[in-house]
């Protein structure tokens, strides 16, 4: 069975970056540093994943770009697809991230606040560089508020409404974060995903949610999701593998990764942390087609030589 796109199902890590780190929150909100973004990005690669999405959480709020750097030393050594977002604001923002080695930006708040700039920027590099992020808030019952600002800033515009606007204008794909669902690990949000899906021709990343591999099969079958896109389930699985020793004081809150053992036994309560070649095989044997992992290994093992 083919996935409910043109194309194969994508799996696709995200890392949430603030300042030199990979964070994780729930909502959005109660960010915790997990590590160095490198070291769980070149996992993944290996492992793997479709793509990976970078957001720096904070550069809106500070005005500040620290993405540049970690998309640089990524694009050296991971060759997969990858999309980075998080204080986009210009044209000339858009293509020093390309430079950098980006495939894909993801815009949020400032395609809301000037819908024009994705036109502009779909004219400039092509739909297929256009993914506009959109963080979804519940509001009543089939209403949804589309926010900004990583989830702190209301806009009184309607999710679906955007979605459809975002494509219309020229956006190539969409990235759809529950804020609700976001870092629970209880499932994706699956009225929202395939609402979306069914109301536009451009594919649809569904992110904010997913707890156990059963997650995935359910936002590709009901949710109708081009892609999945995860933090947590990823996150927590690899990070008992990398361990390191290093202090991540610069910036966030350290005293998750402080704690370690206890911290990882705790987050296990409620995920079943899986990485992603098992990801893709319950996918897989579930009828989703999905790039095969063992003939990707063999391509990694080919640029090594």
């Amino acid at each position: 069975m083919q996935g409910y796109g043109e194309e194969m199902i994508r799996i696709i890590p995200r890392l949430d970056i603030k300042g030199p780190n990979l964070v994780k929150g729930v909502h959005l909100e109660g960010l915790r540093v997990l590590g160095k973004a490198e070291d769980f990005a070149s996992k993944y690669y290996t492992d793997g994943a479709d793509e990976l999405i970078y957001i720096d959480v904070v550069a809106s709020l500070y005005g500040r770009e620290n993405l540049l750097e970690i998309v640089r030393r990524a694009a050296q050594n991971i060759f997969i697809p990858l999309t980075a977002g998080g204080g986009i604001r210009t044209i000339e923002d858009i293509r020093e991230l390309l430079r950098a080695g980006a495939d894909k930006v993801a815009i949020n708040t400032a395609a809301i606040r000037n819908p024009i700039f994705i036109s502009e920027a779909a004219k400039v590099f092509g739909s297929q560089c256009i993914v506009i992020s959109i963080e979804a808030k519940f509001r009543s019952e089939g209403k949804y508020e589309a926010l900004t600002d990583n989830g702190r800033e209301k806009t009184e515009k309607d999710v679906f409404d955007w979605a459809q606007q975002a494509v219309s204008l020229g956006a190539g794909e969409l990235l759809i974060t529950s804020i609700d669902k976001e870092g629970t690990g209880r499932g994706y949000d699956l009225g929202l995903i395939k609402m979306i899906s069914e109301s536009v021709p451009v594919p649809v990343i569904a992110c904010g949610g997913a707890g156990k591999t059963e997650h995935f099969l359910e936002v590709i079958e009901t949710g109708h999701a081009d892609a999945v896109s995860a933090a947590s389930i990823f996150h927590y699985h690899c990070l008992e593998r990398l361990r390191s020793a290093e202090k991540f004081t610069e910036e966030g809150n350290v005293e998750f990764i402080s704690q370690n053992r206890e911290s990882l036994d705790f987050m296990k309560k409620r995920l079943e942390p899986v990485d992603i070649l098992t990801a893709k095989k319950y996918l897989s044997d579930s009828g989703i087609d999905c790039r095969a992992v063992e003939a990707f290994r063999e391509v990694i093992k080919a640029e090594k030589i």
